[in-house]
């Protein structure tokens, strides 16, 4: 049974990554822009929008469904979203004729920021997997997530990284966000706009600049590309890989390592009590800590890249 599993997990991932082409191709033009513009108002006055990364990603989210829903129909497979906002995961994929298969996807879009590297420029990404708090320790339960952690056979990523259109105050003077435009081949409204507006005229809706281009998507195993520090601050979500090749390879911190060293890390983090070889007692909250403390030292040469740094008492 195990096998046979693993063998549906697989296929899932498979026909999962077949369609990101036609995935990327349905939502950008054949410059690589986004196909969105801004939304419509029925005076047919046209609003671009904001490159915020939480407008992008929500509409971002709204877009692809109607896509994501024929792929899963097509596969044999039902969606199920959240039944409450900020439940894991974005996308529960259902098997229908077997629905103890189970698949936990979720959306993550992050906008590309370049770092120059003795190797060259690479392109810096970076996203939350998650939480791993209440339903990552306690995988029989269901709270705040669709159904218990363990009825799912695999927890996904569908990760969109993109470029933002403005990425300097000089590409600001001659960009399009936030502003308002009539646009000729929409025609006109038959409903007076009595509101006083700075209106800016484009013969085509694609003459219009989208916020983000370049969009690139990734179908990845959340395990894989796993970070052991955490992706925001004080709140508990497990981070993410760096680097946006390392995201294409799905090599995180723990790709070597394995996922039952992934999964006991992040339930443990920062909370066991460790004293480092130098004496001083702390929770542990880096990979090479808790090697040393279950006493597999000798795996340090098999952390991924991106963890965080060595304790230099560990330099020995």
């Amino acid at each position: 049974m195990v096998k046979d599993i693993q063998k549906i997990k697989d296929n899932f991932v498979i026909e999962f990554r077949k369609t990101l082409d036609s995935l990327c191709k349905s939502v950008t033009t054949d410059d690589m822009q986004w196909t969105i513009k801004g939304f419509l108002d029925v005076y047919r006055n046209l609003y671009t929008i904001s490159s915020d990364t939480k407008v992008v990603s929500k509409i971002l989210e709204i877009h692809l469904f109607p896509i994501l829903n024929e792929f899963a129909k097509k596969m044999g497979y039902k969606i199920e979203i959240p039944d409450s906002q900020n439940y894991y995961p974005d996308l529960t994929y259902i098997k229908l004729d077997d629905t103890s298969i189970k698949f936990a996807v979720d959306i993550k879009t992050t906008f590309r920021r370049y770092k120059e590297t003795k190797s060259g420029k690479t392109s810096q990404v970076g996203f939350t997997l998650g939480s791993h708090g209440s339903y990552f320790k306690e995988r029989d339960l269901s709270k705040n997530i669709q159904y218990p952690y363990n009825q799912y056979k695999g927890h996904f990523c569908l990760a969109i990284v993109y470029t933002q259109a403005v990425e300097t105050e000089e590409d600001a003077n001659d960009f399009d966000e936030m502003k308002t435009f009539k646009v000729k081949e929409l025609g006109e409204s038959k409903l007076k706009d009595t509101t006083s507006r700075t209106i800016v005229s484009k013969d085509s809706v694609t003459d219009i600049n989208s916020v983000i281009k370049d969009l690139k998507f990734y179908f990845v195993e959340k395990w894989k590309i796993a970070s052991d520090g955490q992706g925001s601050g004080n709140t508990a979500n497990i981070g993410s890989t760096k680097t946006e090749d390392n995201l294409l390879k799905e090599n995180g911190v723990f790709y070597q390592l394995g996922e039952e060293v992934f999964d006991d890390y992040w339930k443990n983090y920062d909370s066991i009590s460790f004293k480092d070889p130098e004496g001083n007692e702390k929770n542990i909250t880096n990979i090479w800590d808790y090697l040393a403390y279950r006493n597999r030292k000798e795996d340090f040469s098999k952390v991924g890249e991106g963890a965080r740094k060595k304790p230099k008492y560990y330099n020995d």
